[in-house]
């Protein structure tokens, strides 16, 4: 079994980023680069009744930087603050898009890019009515977000992940999750 040998802080910051020394099985040292910022929720609220999903859009300065891309269309997401994954995702909906979610579907716990990051996602769908809508959700301003929230039938969000253009990979998982879980959702 491969052995951490030890591990070398160079940043410490929103995120902190270390190398670590591996030795192989064979006794081969390894460097290698590793992000860490901790655990994250990610949450598709979706409304059944209206057959409509809220998506947020915010700046992505990795995206803007690696592709000239400056937003995304993305599920609500956030770092893990509380104990409990279902709390966060509770309280990432309401900041982010404004609504109170009613039940939560947890899809999966997953390694987000287990080749450079320690962050495990935590992916859950979230049942909504236009009732549930508090407040226009965007974000907390002392975070600077400045999120947009979008409303989007959920056909279109499937001709999206067919078409290959809802390029965040949260969002695909939660899309195609509920596709399969709730296909009545998205026919005509």
């Amino acid at each position: 079994m491969a052995e951490i040998t030890g591990t070398r802080t160079i940043y410490e910051g929103w995120a902190s980023y270390s190398v670590a020394t591996v030795r192989l099985p064979s006794g081969v040292i390894l460097h290698r680069e590793i992000e860490d910022h901790g655990r994250a929720v990610g949450v598709l609220p979706y409304d059944s009744g209206r057959r409509v999903a809220l998506l947020v859009e915010q700046l992505r300065p990795p995206m803007l930087v690696a592709g000239g891309i400056e937003k995304s269309l993305e599920a609500p997401a956030g770092l893990l603050e509380e104990d409990d994954a279902e709390a966060c995702a509770r309280r990432e909906a309401m900041e982010e898009c404004g609504i109170r979610l009613q039940k939560l579907d947890h899809v999966v716990t997953a390694w987000s890019m287990p080749g450079i990051s320690t962050e495990r996602i935590d992916l859950f769908l979230g049942a909504y009515t236009q009732e549930d809508k508090l407040t226009a959700g965007g974000g907390l301003d002392h975070e600077h977000e400045n999120i947009t929230v979008v409303e989007m039938p959920l056909q279109e969000l499937a001709a999206m992940a067919d078409a290959g253009t809802l390029s965040d990979m949260k969002t695909l998982v939660l899309v195609q999750t509920l596709r399969l879980r709730r296909p009545d959702l998205f026919t005509a």
